[in-house]
């Protein structure tokens, strides 16, 4: 699919019914999961028909992948924000641990709708498997800019191994439901980054 076509259908996507009918999915998806609601009762509880569904989306497969998209939007520039708010370029780093804990731990913390989506949906090809996937490259990628900046050895690297140990302790906190595992593993990047001081 060209760009400019699924440019269009997203700003179709952005009409009100289509707006309501994804606030909806987001909030069922992420409380109850992704295989136990179904189009009826998306429909349903937005006051849309499945009609407008059925044409905004072409179904519930990418409406899954709509809703993933606009969940890494927001937190992608919420993490921008995190970051570029932080002067010295070694702790905009660190700082990503405060913003997992800030973003991911809360009454309704359900753990990372990526991970939870990509668990649920075992098919590779799928466009909600895809989204999430980029996701979490979209993460690592940002976090090698940053080591980049800070002027570490091999910054890929150490952005592989910074996710790692965010995924780790996100896992681990939504399990507990405390955001202690994000202050370990902040601190544990944070050894991590002195091992590989210059």
């Amino acid at each position: 699919m060209e760009q400019t076509e699924r440019e269009e259908k997203r700003s179709m996507r952005r009409r009100p019914g289509a707006e309501r009918l994804l606030e909806v999915a987001a909030d069922l998806f992420y409380r109850e999961g992704i295989r136990a609601v179904g189009v009826d009762t998306i429909s349903q509880r937005a006051g849309v028909s499945k009609r407008t569904l059925y044409n905004r989306f072409g179904g519930k497969d990418e409406l899954v992948a709509e809703y993933l998209r606009r969940r890494d939007e927001r937190w992608r520039a919420y993490l921008q924000g995190v970051t570029e708010s932080v002067v010295e370029p070694r702790e905009k780093l660190l700082a990503v641990f405060g913003a997992y804990g800030e973003w991911l731990v809360g009454e309704d913390f359900r753990g990372c709708a990526f991970a939870n989506a990509a668990a649920e949906i075992p098919d590779h090809n799928h466009p909600a498997r895809i989204v999430a996937q980029r996701h979490k490259e979209g993460i690592k990628e940002h976090l090698a800019g940053l080591a980049k900046d800070a002027e570490f050895d091999e910054p890929e690297s150490l952005a592989e191994r910074l996710l790692l140990l965010l995924e780790g302790a996100t896992a681990t906190a939504a399990m507990r439901r405390r955001r202690e595992p994000l202050d370990v593993a902040r601190s544990i990047a944070l050894e991590l980054l002195d091992a590989r001081r210059h």
